[in-house]
């Protein structure tokens, strides 16, 4: 497994798995993105963004932007060690960052404390 960084290249990877009917129940906000979106995104962004390639292919994303970490696997890849690889990764160039995930998404909990992190719940702005 490697990093690379996220040139134009795998853009519309990271557009198309961010809105995997598969995936999308794991974030914060839906989002339907079109292609023009995404280019206009990434163009500001993809410094901040990086790939895991698993034998070449794109397995998963990572980025951080404004200190808060978007994080994805693709469903192919999913309980392989990818999701944790991506967010040790990310930790090491910010290492400030905060990453939200849903009370709900008991996978990306466990994926969090699998790569070292601790969870913290606030809900409605209090801390819980």
């Amino acid at each position: 497994m490697k990093l690379v960084p996220c040139t134009g290249f795998y853009w519309d990877f990271v557009r198309t798995l961010r809105m995997d009917d598969r995936v999308a129940h794991g974030f914060i906000e839906k989002a339907n993105i079109t292609p023009e979106q995404q280019k206009k995104y990434m163009g500001v962004h993809w410094r901040e963004f990086f790939i895991a390639l698993v034998d070449d292919v794109p397995a998963g994303f990572v980025g951080c932007v404004g200190g808060d970490i978007r994080i994805c696997t693709h469903p192919d890849f999913q309980r392989s060690g990818v999701g944790v690889f991506l967010m040790r990764e990310i930790m090491k160039r910010f290492p400030t960052a905060l990453a939200k995930v849903k009370i709900e998404n008991k996978a990306s909990q466990r994926m969090m404390e699998a790569s070292g992190l601790t969870v913290r719940y606030v809900v409605y702005g209090s801390e819980g």
